[in-house]
């Protein structure tokens, strides 16, 4: 039996997840808060729910993709919220990146229903999410997950089962660690490229093929060389993430000085009014304590 796939939230990453389903033959029934972005959807012969019930009364499988905690439990919850409809057997797959804790609280109100529930937050951009080689970290049963694979692989190429419920929301914030210091370490190289009077993109060819090279170094190093600061991933998300991991290290009692530096470098962007822009611009905080910018 196909299973009838539904989909809420349509944002940035949630468009390309949804398309993508779309294209691997899945019958799609999907909601967003904001009507509007429902539209290309429909032309594509998505159907259109008018409320997140809607979608679970129509849908075997429910993916979430929403911006933080409240809004999870929101379109969970809330009146007319998936839990009013959902069917006994049905799967919620959780692409947001939410709180551990939050989630396994979700994930035991939904078995009220005979509903399981896997965290599978995300990563790779909204680059991942069009060309659907996303990162997905999945936390849940193992019989959920092994059902939940053919919806997961047409989203992702690396999909990885890192243990029970709430796993996958830790393991993505261990990315979003890795992520934010990867890009600092590319802001700080280069300005210093900028001030040594280099070949910027010459610089940026010798490095990314050696033991220096990462995604955020081929893929954000470039943009900043362009001083393109349209986003894969927005700083207002990137600080929701970041305020989720200082959180959590608080309760571990991890030390993380420099992802704590990175927060309030972002802070001072989104104090700008630059919380719209790509999480590569962190290199316009460096540049404003410089005093120069890159390629400027």
């Amino acid at each position: 039996m196909t299973e009838h796939i539904g989909f809420v939230g349509l944002g940035i990453m949630g468009q390309g997840m949804a398309h993508n389903l779309l294209k691997a033959g899945f019958p799609l029934t999907v909601w967003n808060r904001t009507t509007s972005k429902t539209e290309a959807l429909a032309e594509a012969c998505a159907q259109v729910a008018e409320t997140p019930a809607q979608v679970a009364a129509q849908s075997n499988i429910i993916v979430i993709c929403v911006s933080d905690t409240p809004d999870v439990e929101s379109v969970l919850f809330e009146k007319d919220g998936l839990f009013e409809a959902i069917q006994p057997g049905s799967l919620v797959i959780d692409c947001s990146t939410i709180s551990p804790v939050a989630t396994q609280k979700f994930a035991r109100k939904l078995a009220e229903k005979q509903t399981a529930m896997l965290d599978a937050p995300i990563s790779g951009g909204n680059e991942g999410a069009v060309n659907g080689t996303l990162a997905i970290m999945v936390g849940g049963a193992t019989a959920d997950v092994e059902r939940a694979m053919p919806v997961l692989k047409a989203m992702g190429k690396t999909i990885t089962h890192v243990g029970d419920c709430g796993a996958g929301q830790t393991v993505k914030l261990v990315n979003q660690i890795l992520v934010v210091n990867n890009m600092l370490g590319v802001a700080e190289a280069l300005l210093f490229a900028q001030a040594g009077g280099v070949d910027l993109e010459k610089a940026l060819q010798a490095v990314e093929a050696g033991a220096a090279g990462s995604w955020m170094l081929s893929n954000r190093g470039p943009q900043v060389l362009e001083r393109d600061w349209r986003p894969g991933f927005t700083i207002d998300l990137q600080q929701k993430d970041l305020r989720l991991v200082l959180e959590a290290a608080d309760k571990f009692g991890t030390p993380i000085p420099s992802t704590s530096l990175i927060f309030q470098l972002y802070r001072t962007l989104q104090k700008q009014g630059l919380g719209a822009e790509g999480n590569h611009a962190l290199v316009k905080a460096l540049e404003h304590v410089a005093g120069f910018a890159i390629n400027e």
